[in-house]
């Protein structure tokens, strides 16, 4: 499924001459301390790796290079509950096409209770503001309606829409359906780039996957990611996989002579 469009961004990169000290963080992770250039996908590009990488900091750090609020939510929103973004994204340099870019988003899963509250907020405010997201507010539904809701209702075709974990509210149901609103989005001319463990997610045909290993940052094919490989192999045959795991944390326990009640205080 080749694309050939022109997608908003084509590369980020770290200006390294704008880095103060590549001991102190976010710019001791090894993954941007090893940052040069990183080409992007005309429509989806997927960041994978272990918890700690560094995947968040850099969707982050992109997000507030295109002027979107580091909380998340749109490009528009300026609320902030805690100021704790790093100082990376005031050294993110984006390389952008002739496309005009008229929306962004910023999706954080962690934080997307307080971008529903600063959403309800504006729609008492003003009102309006809830016709863009189904005409409900987000709190009065599930964490995954909340999300799809964001999905179907608020993104459209004219934007870049950072991803941190989509996964995280949805069912795999949810997350089949996910990929049908995310290829119609692609389809109607959106840019993602997506971090996430998903491995449903990371299958999406029509994009570029990245892996963040120590100092790299490596493409790789869907089947290559350890995401895949450790879904299948435990898939395949749970009860092999279970018990491998199983024996070998109760040799550990044996190992270092604890009993059936170490966690009881």
């Amino acid at each position: 499924m080749a694309t050939t469009r022109i997608p908003f961004l084509t590369h980020i990169q770290l200006r390294r001459e704008l880095v103060a000290s590549f001991d102190t963080y976010p710019f001791n992770l090894p993954v941007i301390r090893g940052l040069h250039s990183l080409p992007l996908h005309p429509c989806v590009t997927f960041l994978v790796g272990e918890n700690g990488t560094g995947k968040s900091t850099l969707l982050e750090g992109i997000a507030v290079a295109l002027g979107i609020n580091p909380e998340g939510g749109s490009i528009h929103m300026r609320f902030a509950t805690k100021p704790t973004h790093s100082e990376l994204g005031d050294a993110i340099g984006l390389s952008r096409t002739r496309r005009h870019m008229r929306d962004g988003w910023f999706l954080r899963a962690e934080s997307f209770y307080n971008v529903a509250t600063e959403i309800d907020r504006l729609q008492q405010e003003s009102g309006g503001m809830l016709r863009n997201y189904g005409g409900k507010s987000l709190h009065e539904q599930s964490h995954g309606e909340s999300f799809l809701a964001l999905f179907r209702h608020r993104f459209g075709g004219g934007g870049v829409y950072l991803l941190d974990e989509p996964e995280a509210a949805l069912s795999p149901m949810r997350k089949l359906g996910f990929l049908s609103m995310l290829h119609d989005l692609v389809r109607d001319g959106a840019q993602f780039i997506i971090a996430t463990h998903s491995p449903m997610i990371i299958a999406y045909p029509d994009s570029w996957t990245y892996v963040l290993d120590g100092e790299r940052i490596e493409r790789t094919s869907f089947e290559e990611t350890e995401h895949f490989r450790v879904t299948r192999d435990f898939l395949v045959n749970p009860s092999r996989s279970l018990g491998v795991l199983l024996d070998r944390s109760d040799r550990e326990e044996e190992g270092e002579g604890r009993g059936p009640n170490k966690y009881r205080t």
